[in-house]
């Protein structure tokens, strides 16, 4: 008998957690049944059946979530025309909380497992395997054709075997790990909500696992816990155990709820590696009536607090989330949200669309709020009562320039300077999304080298008489990330007699002392040139203090060139800027790290 369970994930690099915790719970027993496969969303649907046809599994089980359910239903509407003798079960939360419907849906679906599912799964290989094929029914946690079974009690998380021990399978892939599962919060709009119960994974056993990640020096480990720092104590000793024990390559992904940061934690944190650690830290509104009516609370005061404190120390990457479409939140409302979580500063700003899911407590509000959303995944908002559909679609050309823009790294500098000109940094966004779409851009789908002459000519309708200013600090952003040999026609000439011969004066020079580059004493100065970078800027682009704090640029400033010396083998590990140092004419010193 051979049980195939099968992920469809949403990228190569992501794995799948569910049947990999479901393959370690049963192993022992029944390891010589399962079988395990990894698609993707973006494979063909054909080639998908195709490949688990060839396989010629008895029984199939699917991971289901709210981003694979269209490519799953498309498979599951032919699979039975190709193995019509084998039985497919599904899981996962796209459908346990409307199990009877989907079954409905699909009639050669022959049962769901509801709710967690290692135990669940077991039970019914045990069937299997003792031939006991019509006596499901005294399964616990499932539902089947002659309805559901009694409900599956609560998981004891630290009696689930570790997931990996082969990690060959997980090559150059995110691995993912759940060192609590519940949440002690009600959020509406959020399937953890139901879960009231956290339990967590035993410290002994959790310490065990990160050091097999350590010693196998993973690139990240992304925590599943829907609030990890919910238990003080429990975070404490895992960050603590982290910076005790870095290896100097793995990364550490962290879902928290900053406001409930104590300060010992942040002490704590502010001594990570940089790169070591990256939060997710979701915010989703600052309108009070929105925060109470999804049962959020959240010491807004506090999270701003713990956000800088985290920034100050230039060590962990953070990422603020806000949602749109909850209820009370017009389309205003929201721009005073994005503008409030904009002026902390993340290293990423998400902005998200409210998901109505089947078993949230808010799929039960829709028409007190008048939430109308899309019938098929991601079940995302159309209109409410207070955002209307053209409200959506603006906000959703806004996201893709905050994605563009500020997510990418990219031009950090140039919108730091570009800000001051707009009422508003929501106000830069919303203005940067119009004059894409007069331009056609959204269409056309600029490249990166385009993006930056967009933004130069946006730039100069928006802030005019500073093209010089703007073209130094574009050319500044892009250095940093790049050595780029091709220049755009925005960057100033480099190619005249005194420029050439400044480099070429530099790098000879730089080839006896090692003065600025003594990691890369095996290079000559020919090679020097083309792993570094040295561009001349007439502005203190280095130095946005100065740049926004001045309305016009001192005139000292403009009588000389500064050079800067980009070091690509020198890249800062949150930000992957390249270390910079600044060439005074009377002496030079690093400026960035």
């Amino acid at each position: 008998m051979k049980f195939l369970l099968v992920a469809v994930n949403a990228k190569y690099i992501h794995s799948n957690p569910a049947i990999y915790s479901l393959y370690a719970y049963a192993e022992a027993k029944y390891g010589h049944m399962i079988e395990i496969a990894e698609y993707t969303i973006n494979q063909r649907t054909e080639d998908i059946l195709a490949m688990i046809y060839e396989r010629k599994p008895d029984a199939i089980g699917f991971s289901t979530y709210i981003w694979n359910w269209n490519v799953i239903s498309e498979i599951l509407s032919n699979l039975s025309k190709v193995l019509p003798d084998t039985d497919i079960w599904l899981g996962g939360p796209q459908v346990s909380y409307n199990a009877d419907q989907v079954l409905a849906q699909f009639p050669n679906v022959k049962g769901i497992m509801v709710g967690e599912g290692e135990v669940t799964f077991s039970e019914i290989l045990e069937k299997y395997e003792k031939g006991n094929v019509n006596d499901f029914a005294s399964v616990d946690g499932l539902c089947l054709r002659t309805g559901y079974t009694k409900p599956r009690g609560m998981t004891d998380l630290s009696g689930l075997p570790f997931l990996y021990h082969n990690m060959e399978p997980f090559t150059n892939r995110i691995i993912y790990y759940e060192s609590s599962r519940g949440c002690p919060y009600r959020c509406s709009y959020c399937l953890s909500s139901i879960d009231k119960t956290v339990r967590l994974r035993d410290m002994d056993l959790v310490k065990k696992e990160l050091d097999f990640f350590l010693k196998n020096k993973v690139n990240q480990v992304k925590f599943v816990d829907r609030t990890f720092n919910c238990a003080h104590d429990h975070a404490m000793e895992i960050w603590k155990y982290l910076y005790e024990h870095d290896n100097g390559i793995t990364n550490f992904h962290f879902e928290i709820s900053a406001d409930i940061i104590k300060d010992e934690e942040l002490e704590m944190l502010n001594k990570l590696r940089p790169g070591q650690v990256q939060l997710e830290i979701g915010v989703q509104s600052v309108n009070a009536r929105t925060l109470e009516a999804i049962n959020r609370k959240m010491d807004l005061e506090r999270l701003e607090y713990v956000v800088a404190k985290i920034r100050e120390s230039h060590n962990i990457h953070q990422h603020l989330d806000l949602i749109a479409g909850l209820p009370y939140e017009d389309y205003d409302s929201f721009g005073r949200s994005f503008d409030r979580v904009y002026g902390m500063r993340p290293d990423q700003l998400q902005l998200g669309f409210l998901k109505v899911l089947s078993g949230a407590p808010i799929s039960s509000q829709t028409e007190k709020y008048g939430i109308v959303y899309t019938k098929q995944p991601p079940y995302e908002v159309l209109y409410t009562n207070w955002l209307s559909y053209s409200d959506v679609i603006r906000l959703k050309k806004i996201e893709e320039m905050v994605e563009m823009y500020y997510n990418s790294n990219q031009f950090i500098n140039t919108l730091n300077y570009l800000v001051k000109a707009f009422k508003s940094p929501f106000a830069m966004f919303e203005s940067l999304a119009d004059y894409f779409e007069e331009q056609g851009c959204f269409i056309n789908s600029p490249s990166r080298a385009y993006r930056y002459v967009v933004l130069l000519d946006f730039a100069n309708k928006y802030d005019e008489g500073k093209e010089e200013i703007y073209k130094e600090l574009l050319t500044y952003d892009l250095y940093l990330r790049e050595n780029m040999k091709s220049r755009p026609d925005f960057c100033k000439t480099i190619t005249d007699e005194k420029h050439k011969k400044y480099r070429l004066s530099f790098y000879r020079e730089e080839e006896k002392t090692r003065h600025f580059l003594p990691e890369l004493s095996q290079y000559d100065g020919r090679q020097l040139s083309g792993m570094t970078h040295l561009e001349p800027f007439k502005y203190p682009v280095w130095d946005m203090e100065k740049m926004l704090h001045n309305k016009e640029i001192p005139e000292s400033v403009n009588d000389q060139e500064y050079y800067i010396l980009f070091d690509y083998s020198r890249k800062n590990p949150l930000t992957k800027e390249a270390f910079t140092i600044l060439n005074l004419p009377k002496g030079s010193a690093p400026i960035g790290k």
